[in-house]
């Protein structure tokens, strides 16, 4: 038994996290967890046209819809993790929002790091508004497609997170955590990417899949997923390290729980705005 811990605790300092490493040119297996993703989104929401008659929508609106929902989480999350985390430094620093090199000291290339969920989530709410307003689809019926199947992707983000060995946990004396080699100090810390891979992805998924053909009003997916992320995303924030340059920034509350905090409020506000239209 003490064989398998020492494997588990030291588990990421085994994994290099790079598919493609060549000279200065460093490919991370968190882009190709990106890609598997979307392909898994897609596929179930092809699934979904397929099998449920009820959207009445092709595979062309799919392929759009899957387009802007790229685009708009990938600017979403770049601008929200701008905004939100580090808006001081990119001001100094405004080639390297988009651009994968670092200037602060020569010209280095860093890939694009630091992404925003909660900005990739606002992203794609506005990419997809944009879409079926030009498309003339139901803007609450389309989210009812793909709010269920959307969370199973983030166990491929979460994992890709943990083959990076970044947002790890807070630190730990229980013998499942991990030691982290980008972490300050020498502690066990609790596999928080883990714990969202899971939660995030697997429960969440779980869940909203089995109500998606109850007898809801349109648009009531949105709003499960709203409070259920949020409600999800809130607890699991108590075993992940906050940001070193953020820390608290209320009480003992990270920037991620008030993210959260808010996004379940604008899923109950969802939901009461649309039981009071009788959206349906």
């Amino acid at each position: 038994m003490y064989d398998f811990w020492d494997w588990w605790q030291h588990l990421p300092e085994s994994i290099n996290p790079f598919l493609v490493d060549i000279g200065s040119f460093r490919l991370p297996y968190y882009g190709l967890m990106y890609i598997i993703a979307f392909a898994t989104t897609y596929c179930l929401a092809l699934y979904r046209v397929k099998h449920e008659k009820r959207f009445g929508i092709t595979k062309s609106h799919i392929n759009g819809l899957m387009t802007v929902m790229i685009l708009g989480l990938v600017i979403g999350a770049r601008l929200g993790y701008v905004l939100f985390y580090n808006l001081f430094y990119y001001l100094k620093n405004p080639l390297e929002i988009f651009l994968p090199f670092s200037f602060s000291n020569g010209i280095a290339f860093t890939g694009i790091s630091g992404m925003s969920y909660h900005g990739g989530l606002i992203g794609v709410i506005v990419a997809v508004w944009y879409y079926i307003r030009k498309s003339e689809l139901n803007f609450w019926q389309m989210t009812d497609l793909f709010a269920p199947v959307i969370p199973l992707g983030y166990t491929f983000g979460r994992l890709g997170n943990f083959i990076n060995g970044e947002l790890y946990g807070r630190v730990t004396s229980k013998p499942f955590g991990m030691y982290f080699p980008l972490a300050p100090g020498s502690s066990l810390r609790h596999p928080s990417q883990l714990y969202e891979a899971f939660f995030e992805g697997i429960f969440l998924f779980a869940v909203l899949w089995s109500m998606r053909n109850l007898k809801w009003a349109k648009g009531a997916m949105l709003a499960f997923y709203l409070i259920g992320y949020g409600v999800v995303r809130l607890l699991i924030e108590y075993f992940r390290q906050p940001d070193a340059h953020l820390g608290f920034v209320f009480l003992s509350f990270s920037l991620g729980q008030i993210f959260s905090g808010f996004m379940i409020l604008v899923g109950f506000s969802v939901y009461l705005y649309i039981a009071l239209t009788r959206e349906g």
